[in-house]
């Protein structure tokens, strides 16, 4: 969350920040909370001194004073118990305003509205071309049987699919690939829980923004969420901690992810592409401050590494202020050309989240003069796996409904060329 000396100091700073980012929260109606809040805690202390202090001394009283005093202690007594019950309130409605506050924006983030306005700020390769009309992979996938969207259906309700034959080889190869490559960069390989609690969801951000579209298990009872993303269990894993960022921390975990796309009826819901389950590559690290911004950049680059490896053309978008989620300041989504639907769509994306989630969830080290301070955090989908699928089955497609298999994907695959 954001340092509440830069809201108390730099109240303009806040609003011209909340106003790029297109949000709507009164920075003014705050501090006067904020004001009433710090007058409270001085007020209730000074009354409760107060009250302690006389209570001693009553016994010393004379008997003629002491029902005097007794009177004027209950009139205190009153006036810090109203003051409490004020305060319990005023304390709620800061803590519910503070923690939406957003991230302050990297002076280099994109200032725009709304993700209609993002720009391509650099691009890999042109849009793949045939000598045939191109298919979709729906089209592709029903025909050779790998996905059965009616059967996800039918066992677990809509946007659930079952993969099958050739196409979960290809998924594996996938993975393996990846974390072959990421282990190579020096990021430590993680299975993270599948199931987080509040503290966790909290602590990175996601509550309460995007409480809606997760999904809760056995509500009131066990307090647990299924993860939208591995970036939540992993991040968290240092929760409570002072860690050595002498070196960057660098994870890399592997994960189911479960969202229920709350809103997004009707909106990308044909085969793979928007569905409530899906499995992701996630990159997580940790560091020092003044090494944030190059760690972003190394991070971008793995990315885009990886998906220029497998040979797909992509758009590399400097994420607008307004698309941006609370916690980011600066974020690079890499959108994958997509020919079943002639156009680009995101498969990564690389925030630096600087401290924020790190306040949140308590993770410091200790800086050259041994000092406690928050570490900055970073996050970066490597793949999405169904979406990588896509694009690898849309632009490597046969005119004969084949399947290419990307060349650095063939030693994972068992040398097939393709399926």
């Amino acid at each position: 969350m954001l340092d509440i000396k830069i809201i108390r100091e730099n109240p303009e700073l806040v609003k011209d920040n909340i106003k790029k980012r297109n949000l709507t929260l009164d920075v003014d109606a705050f501090l006067e909370l904020d004001k009433r809040k710090n007058f409270l805690i001085v007020k209730t202390d000074e009354l409760r001194a107060l009250k302690n202090k006389v209570s001693k001394l009553i016994p010393t009283f004379s008997n003629e004073e002491r029902p005097e005093k007794i009177t004027e202690m209950k009139k205190v007594w009153e006036e810090l118990k109203n003051l409490e019950i004020e305060q319990k309130e005023i304390n709620q409605k800061w803590y519910d305003q503070y923690i939406r506050f957003p991230n302050l924006l990297d002076p280099t983030a994109a200032v725009w509205n709304d993700d209609e306005d993002n720009k391509a700020v650099d691009t890999f390769l042109e849009p793949t071309k045939f000598d045939f009309e191109p298919k979709s992979h729906s089209e592709i996938g029903e025909k050779k049987d790998w996905i059965d969207v009616e059967k996800g259906s039918e066992v677990s309700g809509a946007r659930f699919w079952y993969l099958k034959w050739d196409l979960v080889f290809l998924q594996f190869a996938l993975v393996n690939y990846a974390m072959s490559q990421l282990w190579a960069e020096g990021f430590t390989p993680i299975l993270p829980p599948l199931m987080t609690k509040q503290k966790a969801l909290f602590g990175t951000g996601f509550f309460p923004a995007d409480e809606d579209w997760l999904y809760q298990v056995n509500p009131w009872i066990d307090e647990l969420y299924m993860i939208g993303t591995a970036e939540v269990p992993v991040t968290s894993y240092h929760c409570d901690e002072i860690i050595d960022v002498e070196k960057p921390k660098k994870y890399v975990g592997y994960s189911t992810c479960f969202r229920r796309e709350a809103g997004s009826a009707g909106k990308d819901m044909k085969w793979i592409l928007r569905w409530h389950q899906f499995d992701k590559i996630e990159m997580v690290t940790f560091c020092k401050p003044e090494e944030s911004q190059k760690m972003h950049n190394e991070m971008v680059t793995i990315e885009e590494k990886i998906w220029q490896s497998l040979g797909i053309p992509y758009q590399k978008l400097n994420v607008c202020s307004g698309d941006l989620w609370n916690p980011a300041m600066k974020k690079f989504d890499l959108e994958a050309w997509m020919p079943g639907q002639q156009r680009f769509r995101e498969v990564t994306s690389c925030s630096n989240v600087w401290e924020y989630q790190s306040r949140r969830l308590n993770i410091k080290y200790k800086d050259s003069d041994w000092n406690r301070q928050f570490v900055h955090t970073l996050n970066g989908t490597v793949i999405a796996l169904s979406r990588c699928l896509i694009a690898i089955i849309e632009n490597y497609q046969t005119k004969d409904w084949n399947v290419k298999i990307p060349e650095v994907l063939i030693p994972f695959m068992g040398g097939r060329t393709e399926i």
